[in-house]
Parts: structure tokens; sequence; C-alpha cells
């Protein structure tokens, strides 16, 4: 009677070629994968940013043709409250001043004072998000920063002489389609050598960090006379873009229709170690068309 050995298993040999096939099939498709992910990524992201943009065009109409401001102004009071569609906000940015326009709700308990981190709430939606940056929802230190300087500048002028830029009529802006109206926010950290940037933090205020005063955007060329930053002083460091989605921002324009393009094919001027500067050209910031001067600040 002949009696058939059961083979044991693998030998080392067989397993060694099992494990090199398979890491050679990773390493094959995880780029694709990555490309894939990314892809869908901006595709997302786009999506958001036009719905940002149809609510910005809705709170026009809505206003009688005046555009949103990137914040409302202060009183100095602290009791400036406005209606985001689930309750009053103190002094909400531009995204939730559209309220519900882009078919939800900005804050889950919108915080009508200052107090208790009433100035520093999280956005609830995922409309509000960025893909490729989902924890930047602090409502300073945001995402998608919005060209406030040309299309409503309602910080307070220090003379009390009203808004620096506000209000600004849609009908002032020429060519809708060309006019960038929000985009991905680096924040403060773009006037810093990339190797100096920190990350984000959530309720942070260090000048260094990504998306630190992430909600505006300023234009590509700043004058000595323009805002810049977070508004507060002279010196403030400049917000420019970020180029987060392979190498691209993504910015939506006036007229609705989102893109994805450099920093540079937005005006801005890029210095060898990742610093924005103050030079550029303002063409797709300025509801002219033209590289136009931000407005001065003492109006």
């Amino acid at each position: 009677m002949i009696r058939c050995r059961a083979r044991a298993g693998f030998t080392l040999i067989e397993l060694l070629i099992v494990v090199s096939i398979i890491a050679l099939l990773v390493s094959i498709l995880a780029p694709s994968l990555g490309s894939a992910r990314d892809a869908a990524g901006m595709v997302l992201c786009a999506n958001h940013q036009r719905n940002l943009a149809i609510g910005w065009n809705l709170y026009c109409l809505d206003n009688r043709d005046v555009a949103l401001p990137g914040r409302f102004g202060a009183n100095g009071e602290g009791t400036d409250t406005y209606w985001v569609g689930n309750g009053m906000k103190y002094r909400p940015r531009w995204v939730a001043g559209m309220g519900v326009l882009t078919g939800a709700i900005p804050f889950a308990n919108p915080s009508p004072t200052k107090a208790n981190g009433g100035d520093r709430q999280d956005y609830a939606n995922e409309v509000y998000k960025c893909p490729a940056v989902p924890e930047r929802i602090d409502e300073r230190n945001y995402a998608y920063g919005y060209n406030y300087q040309f299309l409503g500048n309602a910080r307070n002028s220090a003379k009390g002489s009203g808004y620096r830029n506000f209000p600004v009529l849609i009908g002032s802006i020429r060519a809708l389609s060309s006019t960038v109206m929000a985009g991905d926010s680096m924040g403060t950290a773009a006037a810093f050598p990339a190797l100096e940037r920190t990350p984000y933090s959530n309720d942070g205020s260090d000048a260094r960090s990504l998306s630190n005063h992430g909600w505006s955007l300023d234009p590509p060329r700043l004058t000595a006379g323009s805002d810049r930053g977070p508004g507060e002083t002279p010196g403030d460091p400049r917000i420019a873009v970020d180029p987060r989605h392979r190498g691209k921002v993504t910015v939506s324009f006036c007229d609705g229709h989102v893109n994805s393009l450099l920093p540079e094919e937005l005006g801005y001027d890029v210095a060898p170690d990742g610093r924005f500067t103050d030079a550029g050209n303002n063409r797709m910031f300025s509801p002219r068309g033209d590289d136009a001067d931000p407005p001065p600040v003492w109006q």
C-alpha cells in the first residue's frame, strides 16, 4: 500500500516570492490610488465651493445687490448679532453670513455673544469642509478665504468714518466670471517660509499656523496703504492661497463657476523659500478686471 505524504505548506522561498509579488503590486497601485483619492477630493472641494458661490449670489439678490461682507463690522459693545438660519450669531464671517442660502445651517448652536467662545465656533455641516483638510472648521481659522478687500471689507475705520470698503454693489463687478469670490486659504502662514510654518490649530492664534485667520484672503499685490491679514496692525502678516490640491488652489468665482489654478496663475508671487510676497497682480481679484490697488485702509 502506497501512502501519500500530505504537504505541510509553503516553503520559505515560495512565501518570500508571494510577499514580493504583493509588495510589487502595492507599489504599482499605491500612486494610482493616491491620485484617484486626490482627484476625488478636488471634485468634492469644487462642489463645496460651488455651493458657497451659489449662496453668495443668493445673498446679493436678497440684499439689494449688496455683496456679502467678509465679516460684519463691530459696534464695540459685543452685541452685533445676525440671523444665520437657526439662531442669532455674533458677527458671523462670510460663510455663516449667508445663513442657510448654501442649503445647510452653519452652526449647530450659534452663539449671539462674543463671550464663552462665541467668536470661535466650528462649522457643523460637511458642505463647509475642504476634504483635503477636513479639520479646518474653526470659523476664524478656516479652510476657505473670502476676497473681502475687494468684495466687502466691513472692518471699521479707526477714524470712525465707517467701513473700509463696504457696501460693494454686485453691479460694480465688471467681470463676474474672472473675479475670485473665495478659495483655499493658507491664512497668515503664507507670509512665512514653508519650513517655518506650523500645523493647523483649532482655536489657535499662532501666525505661523496653517489657516490662521484663514477665513479671509488677501489679493496677490498689497500696498503700504492697504489692509492685510488680520487687519489689526499695519505690520500684520499677509494672507494668501493654499495650493493643497496637488499643487493647485481651488477657487470659486463671482459667477458661480469653480476652477483649480496654480498660485502664480492667480497672480501671486511666491519666493524660492515658499513665502508669498506682497508683489503680484490683482487682475483676478479686482472687480474691474485690472491690476487695481486694494482699497486703502483709511478712506
